[in-house]
């Protein structure tokens, strides 16, 4: 069945979020359509407020909000039920697409006039390869198909007609999970209605790269945007499972399709940015983006004009005076620098140093000795704020809880040098900030050397709980996973723009609000801010990143390739594997296979204190290993900070 050029077409466009806000790009992607639909039906898994749900008017009245059950599936299923087939079939096509996508890129009308020539019963975008299994377990031909992705699937006339469709939908099972969208609908639609002798197509082939990639549009999005002139970027390119990503690719799809969207195409990537910031676990988005700025140290990019500079310092070692100071005079002129202390001698001892010189206003506060660098940022500094453009926010720091003491110098060292490592280096920091208007914070890396090796996969250390009811407190709109490491400045020692943490400002700290000395090492007030930091400003509209300069990236690189292949001396003995996923699963199934031993053994054990022993005897055993189970789980839950 081919088309003529006024074909009619009906968009049946489905569509939830988690937030229930409908952001701008889902209205260009419907606009984008104009030109080549006739009419518009829209349903929504949940329902939404009165100003969300008036942005779909521009488009049409018809709107069914459903409850959140059955995915997109049951969505599609309803809609098509409440439009009903005697209706449905006076179009010569009607598209199922939801708001996974951004689009177009380019033009539909080229897509649209493409394949009207060809003699189809219904056709798609782009495809997925056949995959040799079925990673879900939900299709019943134990491997998924090659098919047709039902992000933007046209049905035709013919089809729509054919009691084969029809029955299709009319029998269609409850979906319960994503994997059963695939694996039940998606997956077999393509396979299914061609073994009955339905015509498909698809408009970006990709036939060339089977064996590349099983997923042309996710693993190879640069090459069908740029080459081929797909019209549509999936939303999942920047949440992608970092183990997909990085099974396929080195990592760089998903941000150079970005950069070639920016500055080669007309479709507005603000669009994007608006809503991969609002919706995505920062983690996510730091690894799809790769928000690492590793920044010049000997050369700037350009001098900073115009710009209100601060240097906001919070001193409490009176021995470590000059070594702070020292770094700060690494700042552009006309920096302000801003002090607090709770200490006279420090006091004293600063205003003896005669640092007019180096910074346009020097300004020293005395603070109470409550809350540490925490309050003295949230309250010494508060006051300030908003006066600059950009600040950068350093303390002494010494970790003597962990010996030897060297371990705590190197983190200091990792904090001073990558947010003041010298003048030309602060100047790339502000540039930075300048060419990229989401960016709202910039911080060190967390350390990763000595003892602090434990930090790298334990990021959240006892906080998870109390960064989630601050959160609640502060009402931040942002996805917090404890599953995935906090993107923060785990030092306390970081640049960024007054904007991006407003609703922390805004809070109204007091130095009340703080615990008093002395403090746990974590688990605190104080710890759980800290990790704050990194999604204050998502909440704001901005992403974080790690920021180093060239010469510590260079450590940072060594050590970690060190500690990789370290770790992969030892595992490649007992695992074979050339993949990371492939060791993380053997290590996951071999630890569960330990823990089932160990249960099996000491199931043998208990039967055969039961027979040997006495029963007052076997019975107080009993219960005090019960308590021992129950206090060792308090104390991992405690550890994962789920308690």
């Amino acid at each position: 069945m081919r088309l003529e050029k006024n074909a009619k077409r009906l968009v049946i466009f489905f569509f939830y979020d988690e937030g229930y806000i409908v952001d701008d790009y889902i209205g260009v992607l419907l606009e984008g359509l104009r030109k080549s639909v006739n009419d518009y039906f829209i349903v929504t898994n949940g329902y939404l407020p009165r100003p969300e749900h008036d942005k779909f008017l521009k488009f049409t009245d018809r709107i069914l909000m459903r409850e959140n059950v059955g995915f997109d599936v049951w969505a599609y299923k309803d809609a098509l039920e409440y439009i009903g087939w005697d209706k449905l079939i006076q179009y010569d096509e009607v598209i199922l697409m939801n708001y996974t996508i951004f689009g177009p890129l380019y033009p539909f009308e080229e897509m649209f006039e493409t394949m009207n020539s060809r003699d189809l019963d219904f056709w798609g975008i782009t495809k997925h390869h056949k995959v040799d299994f079925d990673c879900f377990g939900t299709c019943k031909y134990g491997y998924i198909p090659e098919h047709i992705q039902s992000s933007f699937l046209v049905i035709r006339n013919s089809l729509l007609r054919s009691s084969d469709y029809q029955d299709m939908w009319k029998n269609m099972p409850m979906i319960h999970s994503y994997g059963e969208s695939v694996g039940l609908y998606e997956a077999i639609f393509t396979k299914e209605f061609n073994e009955k002798g339905y015509k498909s197509d698809v408009y970006i082939n990709t036939d060339d790269l089977e064996g590349y990639t099983k997923y042309p549009l996710m693993m190879m999005a640069y090459e069908l945007i740029k080459n081929r002139r797909c019209p549509i970027l999936k939303v999942k390119n920047f949440s992608q499972n970092y183990y997909d990503i990085l099974g396929d690719t080195v990592g760089n799809v998903t941000r150079d399709t970005l950069e070639y969207i920016k500055n080669s195409l007309t479709y507005d990537s603000e669009l994007i940015y608006q809503h991969i910031i609002r919706t995505s676990n920062l983690s996510d988005l730091k690894n799809t983006l790769h928000l690492n700025y590793v920044l010049p140290k000997r050369y700037a990019y350009s001098e900073p004009k115009g710009k209100k500079i601060a240097i906001m310092m919070h001193l409490y070692y009176a021995d470590l005076v000059e070594y702070c100071i020292e770094y700060a005079k690494n700042v552009p002129e006309g920096t302000d620098l801003i002090i607090t202390t709770p200490k006279q001698e420090i006091i004293s001892k600063v205003k003896k140093m005669k640092l007019g010189k180096y910074f346009k206003t020097v300004k020293v506060i005395k603070i109470e000795n409550v809350g540490r660098d925490v309050s003295a940022l949230l309250v010494g500094c508060r006051p300030y704020i908003y006066n600059y453009d950009y600040v950068c926010f350093v303390h002494d720091k010494k970790t003597t809880q962990i010996k030897p003491y060297c371990n705590g110098e190197g983190f200091a060292y990792k904090c001073w040098e990558n947010n003041l490592g010298s003048k030309e280096y602060v100047k790339n920091i502000i540039a930075t900030f300048e060419s990229d208007s989401h960016l709202g914070l910039l911080t060190p890396p967390p350390p990763n050397h000595g003892q602090f090796y434990q930090i790298i996969g334990s990021e959240w250390a006892s906080n998870y709980t109390n960064t989630i009811s601050l959160a609640y407190q502060l009402k931040l709109n942002c996805k917090i996973d404890g599953n995935k490491p906090p993107i923060a400045p785990l030092g306390t020692m970081f640049w960024f723009r007054p904007k991006a943490l407003k609703t922390l400002f805004d809070y109204g700290w007091e130095y009340k609000d703080f615990p008093k000395e002395p403090n746990y090492y974590d688990g605190t007030l104080l710890h759980a801010i800290e990790r704050i930091y990194g999604f204050v400003p998502q909440h704001e509209g901005y992403y974080v990143g790690w920021v180093m300069t060239d010469d510590y990236a260079s450590l940072e690189q060594t050590n970690l390739h060190f500690m990789l292949r370290e770790i992969n001396l030892k595992l490649f003995k007992k695992y074979y594997t050339t993949n990371l996923l492939d060791m993380t699963q053997k290590i996951d199934n071999n630890m569960q296979m330990v823990w089932e031993d160990n249960i099996t053994f000491m199931k043998r054990i208990k039967l055969f204190a039961k027979k040997v022993l006495p029963f007052p005897v076997y019975e107080a055993m009993r219960k005090q290993y019960a308590k021992y189970l129950f206090w060792k789980e308090k104390r991992i839950m405690k550890r994962r900070g789920t308690a």
